[in-house]
């Protein structure tokens, strides 16, 4: 992939620079993890540095296509200015009258953020002549394309896949620090290498236990999807999630390893509720022994034991999705746990511990971990996972054929 110096000099060009700023926001409007935003910062700030006029846009949410106040970029504007240091033009359309018009009023060194991309239909459509159109509206507003929102990459959309072929065309920062780390995942990992897995569904994430069960030497498996793998090994799973029709790969999955000496580490016990609320009937029990009317809603803490235990000689970690419902004070003590120890692990023996982004990000940073605690912690929760399948990613592939 070509980069940002491959461009050679951008002072005085206009520089279109699609970053993911796709935040969570909160009732109020307020910003709720600004994490995405400070790892778009240092490609902007570069930039400007050079003398670019800089145009970012990105998107947030799923408006579907059309205008929604909830959806607008103006707060990521704002925190961008703060975190900038230097003001931030804000455009209230994509490739409208205002956005034209604030374009052609930027000078060297200055910062323009275009109002959400999928507020166009043109920047998801299915067809390739309608992202093309809204494509070629995006590339008349600039004279180079960056591409620094890893969170998109595996998305085929005109700010993403289109529009590289439309202006000369670079990876940003960002883009470049995400495929490398999660290169180092897939070739070569120092050992042991440990993989941790949760979330809701084991369906979310068959590709990846596909491609990496040849390759780690330990799957520790939590979070919702943890209740398929205990059913398929003919526990007692109570009410708790469980995807059926999955059970069969799920013995595969425990065939393979075990044939192969990959080590598969699932919970000795669970914390189950009466129902799906903080304030519901909750006990720690045996992970085999899930009351027929309880559903189990986080690791218990024998377990969280037993998964930082096994992960304390790894050298390589990659995690993605949370143990339990961590949103939910009495059913975060396992994610957090799994947290800190990649924390102890990247301090005590600098193990290279990535964060897959999504659900996991959002949890390390509520329990009061900053970013550079870890390894790396991934903006693109999906891009990251779909990377790790082995799956080509548009945004990429149109880079690299740019």
């Amino acid at each position: 992939m070509k980069t940002i110096a491959d461009l050679g000099d951008l002072s005085g060009r206009r520089v279109l620079v699609r970053s993911d700023l796709n935040v969570p926001l909160d009732d109020s409007g307020a910003i709720t993890d600004d994490g995405r935003v400070r790892a778009s910062v240092p490609t902007i700030k570069g930039l400007a540095k050079a003398g670019a006029r800089v145009i970012v846009c990105a998107h947030l949410g799923r408006p579907k296509g059309a205008p929604e106040e909830k959806y607008s970029l103006r707060p990521v504007a704002t925190r961008l200015e703060e975190l900038l240091e230097q003001p931030v033009a804000f455009a209230t359309d994509t490739v409208g009258e205002s956005a034209r018009s604030a374009v052609d009023a930027l000078e060297d060194g200055q910062v323009l953020l275009l109002e959400n991309l999928r507020f166009n239909p043109g920047e998801t459509a299915k067809t390739a002549p309608e992202r093309q159109e809204f494509a070629e509206q995006l590339a008349a507003l600039a004279d180079a394309y960056v591409s620094d929102g890893f969170g998109v990459v595996h998305r085929e959309q005109a700010s993403v896949f289109d529009i590289a072929a439309l202006l000369p065309s670079a990876a940003g920062g960002l883009v470049q620090s995400e495929v490398e780390v999660l290169r180092r995942l897939t070739e070569d990992p120092r050992r042991p290498y440990a993989v941790v897995l949760g979330g809701a569904k084991v369906s979310d994430k068959l590709g990846v236990i596909d491609n990496l069960l040849g390759k780690a030497d330990r799957l520790l498996i939590g979070g919702g999807m943890v209740f398929t793998f205990l059913a398929a090994q003919g526990h007692e799973v109570g009410n708790s999630l469980l995807e059926e029709d999955q059970l069969e790969v799920v013995r595969g999955y425990l065939k393979t390893a075990e044939d192969t000496g990959v080590e598969i580490v699932l919970p000795t016990d669970i914390v189950a509720a009466t129902e799906f609320s903080a304030d519901a009937e909750h006990e720690v029990v045996a992970a085999d022994e899930i009351p027929a009317d309880r559903m189990g809603l986080d690791i218990g803490p024998d377990s969280a034991r037993l998964f930082a235990d096994k992960l304390a000689d790894a050298r390589t970690v990659f995690w993605n999705g949370p143990m339990g419902a961590f949103e939910m004070e009495p059913y975060a003590a396992g994610t957090e746990a799994v947290a800190r120890a990649l924390v102890d692990i990247t301090a005590s023996h600098d193990a290279l511990t990535v964060v897959g982004g999504g659900d996991s990000a959002a949890a390390v940073r509520q329990f009061g971990h900053s970013d550079d605690e870890f390894g790396h912690i991934s903006t693109g929760g999906g891009a990251s996972l779909e990377f790790l399948e082995g799956k080509t990613l548009p945004g990429l592939e149109v880079l690299e054929n740019s």
